[in-house]
C-alpha cells in the first residue's frame, strides 16, 4: 500500500486550498493508498518536511507553486519516494512539461496509479533547480517580482512590460567543454524543462531526461521585436528565432565582473562572479499522470490563463 505525504502551501493560491483536504479525501482509493497532510509554515519549512520524510513515503506531493515544488523536490533528491505535484502556483512549470493535471480533483486522481519517471536537476552554484535556472533579465524579474504583493499571470507580465525596456544586455565570459568565449546577451536560461511556466517556453526541445542542459541564449533585440518574440515563446518557435541560441551541454561556466542575480525555479538568488552550472543525471523520481489524465495545452492557454475567472 502506498504511503503518500501532502505539503500544502497555504499561501500559494489562497482559496483552492480551503476545499484540498476534501479533494484528497475524496481522490485518494483507500485500497491502495493512505496518505497523511502536512502544511508549511514558513520558507523553507517544505524543505525541511520533504528531507524527513524522503524514505519514509513512496511520494511527497508539493501543493503549490514553483517555489513549493522546488523546495519540497530538494528534499527528495537521490532518495526512491517520488515527488507529486498539485499545481496551484502562477507560473507551474515543471506541472506543465510533466502534463499534470491542473483540475485538483484529478490531480488527486493521477497519484492513485502514477507513472513514476525520474528526471534529472540542474545545479547552479549550490542551489538545485527542477525545471529551470538562469541569469540575467529573467533572474531580474525573478527579484523584482519576489518583492511583489500581487501574484499571477497577469501581473508577472506587466512586471516583464515595465522592466524589459529598461534592461541592458550584459556581457558574459561562457566556457562550454574547455572552451571559452564573450558574448553579450539579453538573458541565458539553464533549462531542464521546455518552459519557465504559463506555457511561455524558452527549450522547445528539452528534455527531462537526457543529462543535458538546453543553454538559451537571447541577445540584445529590438524592442518593437518583444512582441513577436514572446509569441515565438507560446507557439514553441523561439529556437528558430535569430536572437535566440540554444547550446546542449552537461556543464557550463560563466564569468561576469561582478556578483550575478540568479533565480532557480523562479525563485531569486545571489550568485557570485563565476557560476557553475551543471546536470545531475536522473535525480529525482516525478509522479505523472496515466496517460489519460494527462493535460496537455494548446497555443491559447497562455492568453485564455492572462483573463481573471477563465484559468
Amino acid at each position: 500500500m502506498k504511503r503518500i505525504l501532502f505539503i500544502i502551501n497555504p499561501v500559494s493560491g489562497i482559496g483552492r486550498q480551503k476545499s484540498i483536504e476534501e479533494y484528497i479525501n475524496a481522490g485518494i482509493d483507500r485500497k491502495t493508498g493512505q496518505y497523511e497532510i502536512a502544511y508549511t509554515q514558513h520558507k523553507g519549512h517544505a524543505f525541511e518536511i520533504s528531507t524527513e520524510a524522503a524514505g519514509k513515503y513512496d511520494i511527497v506531493v508539493a501543493v503549490g507553486g514553483d517555489g513549493t515544488v522546488n523546495e519540497t523536490g530538494r528534499g527528495l533528491i537521490g532518495s526512491e519516494t517520488a515527488l507529486g505535484i498539485i499545481p496551484t502556483g502562477s507560473g507551474n512549470g515543471l506541472a506543465r512539461h510533466m502534463e499534470i493535471p491542473f483540475r485538483i480533483a484529478n490531480a488527486v486522481k493521477a497519484l492513485n496509479n502514477p507513472v513514476i519517471t525520474p528526471i534529472d536537476v540542474i545545479s547552479m552554484n549550490g542551489y538545485y533547480a527542477l525545471n529551470m535556472a538562469g541569469i540575467g533579465f529573467d533572474a531580474h524579474i525573478s527579484h523584482k517580482f519576489a518583492t511583489r504583493r500581487n501574484r499571477g499571470p497577469l501581473a508577472y507580465m506587466q512586471l516583464i512590460t515595465r522592466e524589459f525596456s529598461k534592461y541592458k544586455a550584459c556581457r558574459y565570459k561562457m566556457t562550454i567543454d574547455g572552451h571559452s568565449k564573450e558574448l553579450e546577451a539579453f538573458l541565458i536560461s539553464f533549462a531542464n524543462s521546455t518552459q519557465y511556466g504559463n506555457n511561455i517556453h524558452i527549450a522547445p526541445q528539452a528534455k527531462v531526461d537526457d543529462g543535458l542542459i538546453d543553454i538559451c541564449l537571447i541577445r540584445e533585440f529590438p524592442k518593437y521585436t518583444a512582441p513577436a518574440l514572446l509569441f515565438s515563446m507560446i507557439d514553441m518557435s523561439i529556437d528558430q528565432n535569430k536572437y535566440d541560441s540554444i547550446i546542449k551541454a552537461p556543464h557550463v561556466s560563466i564569468e561576469y565582473h561582478e556578483d550575478l542575480q540568479g533565480h532557480v525555479d523562479g525563485e531569486p538568488v545571489m550568485l557570485g562572479k563565476q557560476v557553475e552550472v551543471g546536470i545531475i543525471p536522473l535525480a529525482i523520481k516525478v509522479a505523472a499522470p496515466p496517460q489519460e489524465l494527462r493535460q496537455t495545452q494548446n497555443i491559447l492557454t497562455p492568453l485564455i490563463e492572462l483573463l481573471p475567472g477563465m484559468s
